[in-house]
Order: structure tokens, then sequence, then C-alpha cells
């Protein structure tokens, strides 16, 4: 049985990063003209929670392993929250994909900026607490898994949205 490794015992930088991230997200979501269905606006905002979720369940597990979340090596509580801060990306990502009319060879672009833009949040993240590498892990590995989540996004978003029905 593994030992669980304690990071940090109190309520301090983190947990703000993961509460500043959810708010501004929201703030955000909630200023931009509306675009979406409801339909739509949910499958955006959840699709980043289900793939956090999955890799998290994934890669930060054994046998892999390569990071913790938040204080402690185990879950708690409040590391379910930071989950929440990936629903207004997929959200956000979609939209200005529509608002832009991003399609063809413009998406490779669009989706390599939002990837930055992706580890730039990890990286702060990091800086922060809400992330612990282990085991090697580094930042430049999480690139792959934003490119081909994004990638899958898109493809998922088209294929359940075809017609582009937004709201004008």
């Amino acid at each position: 049985m593994n030992d669980v490794i304690i990071y940090d015992n109190k309520f301090n930088g983190n947990e703000w990063f993961v509460i500043a991230m959810i708010v501004i997200g929201i703030l955000a979501i909630w200023l931009l003209p509306k675009k979406f269905t409801l339909t739509q606006s949910l499958f955006n905002l959840l699709i980043g929670v289900v793939f956090g979720l999955m890799f998290d369940h994934t890669i930060a597990v054994p046998p892999f392993d390569f990071y913790d979340v938040g204080d402690e090596s185990r879950y708690q509580p409040f590391d379910i929250f930071s989950y929440l801060m990936y629903a207004p990306f997929g959200y956000i990502f979609i939209y200005f994909y529509e608002k832009w009319g991003v399609r063809g060879f413009y998406t490779i672009p669009y989706i390599l900026l939002w990837t930055s833009m992706g580890i730039g949040v990890e990286w702060l993240s990091v800086l922060v607490g809400v992330f612990h590498y282990k085991h090697g892990y580094q930042l430049v590995y999480s690139i792959p898994i934003y490119l081909f989540l994004q990638s899958i996004h898109l493809l998922l978003y088209r294929t359940l949205f075809p017609k582009r029905k937004t709201i004008s």
C-alpha cells in the first residue's frame, strides 16, 4: 500500500486558484452573447469535465500515477471542484470556433492556440499547487493530450451538431 503524500494542509493558493478559474470562466460565459442552444451549451460545458475526469483517472492513478491533484496524493472532496475548472474552457473553445467560422486548414492553428493556452493554465496550476507531477512527468507531455482532446471535442461537436444550429 502506498503512503499518502501531503503537499499542503491549508486552504490557500491552490484552492483559491480553482475557485478563481471557475468564477472567471462562468463570468466569461455569462458575458458572451448567447450563441448555443441549451443542448449545445450543456455538451460543451460537460465535455471538459468528462475529459478531465477521464485523463485524471487514466494517467494520474496507478499504474501510471504521473501526478496528484490538490493537497494530497489521495482525492479529497475539494478536488472534485478542480474538474469544474475545465467546463468553461470547453464552452469557450467551441464558442470562438463558431464565432470566427474556423474551418479547414485554420482548424490546425486554432487547436494549437488552445493547446498553448491549456499548457499555460496547467503551468500556472502546477505553480500554485493544483497539480504535483511525479515519476518524471513534465508539462511538455501534456501537449499531445491537449491536441488529442481538442481534436476529439471538435469532431464530436461537429458530428452531433452538423448544421451549426446556434443562436444568433
